[in-house]
């Protein structure tokens, strides 16, 4: 596995964190409500950590290679964030309301919005694999996977930090935006949740 290899993934993976989606909603409502940003982040990666020890151990294979034990997964991330962002809409926050209450709750939420998240299954099934190199390489491939989803890791901390952070500080003194913020991203959650939940069906 070279630099140029590493580079590319690297790109990739910045590509895909930075499209909005559950992660983004997530922190951008832990900001919002005045919670700690970093345990809010600190769940999220530890979902994908999940992910990465799984992929290490060959699973991510297996559950590839199984439909249904994929499309059961799909379904439960799906409605999980059905679940979070109907939450969310029913109780939309202004800035500060919540302060640090329930601030432990944050990083087991967050590790389950990472951990079954779709987007998440989909960069660990079909676009990690193709950045592997399995002949004449003289790095092990759970070795190079372990790799990529550190480097992973490490973009979604530095962009789900940002993300977080520039909420509070942009929407901190703007509750009437903190609360129209707040609603999108749980219609975010709930809009994803809901379309990957009617695709997954409609091929059973």
């Amino acid at each position: 596995m070279n630099s140029g290899t590493l580079l590319s993934f690297l790109t990739l993976d910045l590509l895909l964190v930075c499209v909005p989606g559950a992660d983004w909603a997530y922190v951008i409502a832990a900001g919002v409500r005045g919670r700690p940003v970093a345990r809010a982040v600190a769940g999220l990666v530890a979902g994908y950590a999940v992910h990465t020890v799984l992929a290490v151990a060959g699973l991510a294979v297996l559950v590839a290679s199984s439909p249904g034990l994929l499309t059961a997964l799909t379904v439960a991330g799906a409605g999980y964030l059905v679940w979070l962002g109907w939450s969310v809409l029913r109780r939309p926050a202004a800035p500060a309301a919540d302060g640090g209450a329930h601030s432990g709750g944050l990083f087991l939420r967050g590790a389950a919005i990472s951990g079954l998240n779709p987007k998440g299954l989909l960069l660990y099934l079909s676009v990690m694999p193709q950045f592997l190199v399995t002949s004449g390489e003289r790095v092990s491939v759970p070795l190079q996977t372990a790799v990529l989803g550190l480097l992973h890791m490490a973009c979604c901390a530095a962009v789900y930090a940002t993300v977080g952070t520039g909420a509070r500080v942009v929407l901190g003194a703007r509750p009437t935006a903190a609360r129209a913020v707040t609603r999108t991203s749980g219609a975010a959650m709930l809009g994803i949740g809901a379309l990957l939940l009617v695709q997954r069906l409609a091929t059973l």
